[in-house]
């Protein structure tokens, strides 16, 4: 389905290089916030106490929100566990105070707010617990980036394996200094965000790359560029429903969805504006850089059809 089509061809890549270096400079300040500021990294990965508590009535997550940063706790998860009534927080290790103290203070505070509440369990988690949690989602990251990598490698040819698996990694290292500048907290729900940016950043990179192997296959006096410049162009309407659609969602759960989904939804906004922009001026224009040709993805002669060759289709 599109809802419009271009009739000329638009110039991409006539300004890939001054994009190119746009967006290394942006990589380049993500890397720079993420060594100099790091991570924010929330109690999953840093350790701490997990309190869940009960109400007799649906919880008003605010009010209780509002409870634990009276006691000093900036930005501590609180959210709905199982249902409206019951109450889940992760509290960060605290100077001076061991985890049974912690989650009596709050519970006591919690108590004095609403008597009816009732403590129905704490767990505290320790750094260690944290660092293999941190640990096992570094190694998911490297194992998704390695099935990337294999994939397009075969579907393709290694140029196009590496060309997408650097936008891919663009676009991550660019999530990563975003909650980096802004010290915003990062946790499993935003790790599982990063993951669904790097599936969603390659299927666009294999769109476009489908559809440039199509265009190598029937315009045969094109030249790469040219070719390149077509293969995006012919993607746009699609582009633009599917990211379009995916967007209002995404940007749904950033309004709407409250602290809980706040961050998750937040790197997925990033992850999909960048993931459009480094499909076509990073993964495109690197192809174009690493001098991918026909010859690298079709190995038969010209077949019939071929609008550019005049002989397609001759009878002899």
């Amino acid at each position: 389905m599109e809802f419009f089509r271009i009739r000329r061809d638009i110039p991409f890549m006539k300004h890939a290089l001054v994009l190119n270096a746009v967006s290394f400079i942006t990589f380049i300040l993500a890397v720079f916030f993420l060594v100099t500021r790091g991570l924010n990294l929330s109690v999953e990965f840093t350790g701490g106490t997990v309190v869940e508590v009960a109400y007799e009535q649906p919880a008003d997550l605010e009010s209780v929100r509002k409870v634990v940063e009276s006691l000093g706790y900036a930005e501590v998860p609180v959210q709905n566990f199982g249902s409206s009534r019951d109450v889940l927080l992760r509290l960060p290790v605290q100077q001076g105070k061991t985890s049974g103290e912690q989650s009596e203070q709050l519970f006591a505070a919690l108590k004095a707010q609403n008597p009816t509440v009732t403590l129905s369990r704490t767990e505290f988690v320790g750094p260690q617990v944290g660092q293999e949690l941190f640990e096992h989602g570094l190694k998911a990251l490297g194992l998704v980036i390695l099935g990337i990598v294999i994939y397009l490698a075969i579907r393709f040819e290694w140029k196009y394996a590496v060309s997408a698996i650097i936008a891919n990694l663009h676009d991550v290292v660019i999530i990563l200094g975003f909650f980096a500048f802004f010290q915003w907290e990062f946790s499993l729900a935003v790790l599982a965000a990063v993951l669904a940016v790097l599936g969603y950043s390659v299927n666009e990179s294999v769109v476009i790359f489908d559809r440039i192997r199509e265009s190598f296959r029937r315009y045969r006096k094109k030249t790469t560029v040219e070719i390149i410049d077509n293969a995006i162009t012919s993607t746009i309407s699609r582009t633009i429903i599917t990211h379009g659609s995916t967007q209002i969602m995404v940007l749904s759960m950033l309004l709407f969805g409250g602290p809980t989904l706040h961050y998750f939804a937040m790197a997925l906004t990033i992850g999909i504006c960048f993931g459009i922009y480094s499909s076509v001026f990073v993964a495109a224009a690197m192809a174009m850089w690493l001098g991918i040709k026909r010859e690298d993805l079709i190995k038969s002669g010209p077949k019939a059809g071929d609008p550019d060759d005049p002989n397609a289709g001759a009878v002899v």
